[in-house]
């Protein structure tokens, strides 16, 4: 299981407001999210109209270019 190393910021009320994770971490949990969300996209689709490999990959690009820097 990923390890997570986070550091907790308090408000001036000593109330938990948001958490500070390393950035490399940050980037494997979006990787981990991407991976499962396109599993899932694939087991749903299951049954729908295929695509060819360039319209995937062309399609996955799009997608890539507006949520994940390249």
């Amino acid at each position: 299981m990923l390890e997570i190393h986070k550091n907790i910021v308090l408000d001036e009320n000593q109330q938990p407001i948001a958490v500070q994770i390393p950035i490399a971490e940050f980037e494997k949990i979006e990787e981990i999210l991407e991976d499962y969300g396109l599993a899932k996209l694939i087991e749903q689709s299951e049954n729908e109209e295929r695509l060819s490999k360039e319209e995937a990959l062309k399609y996955y690009n799009s997608l890539k270019g507006n949520y994940v820097e390249n």
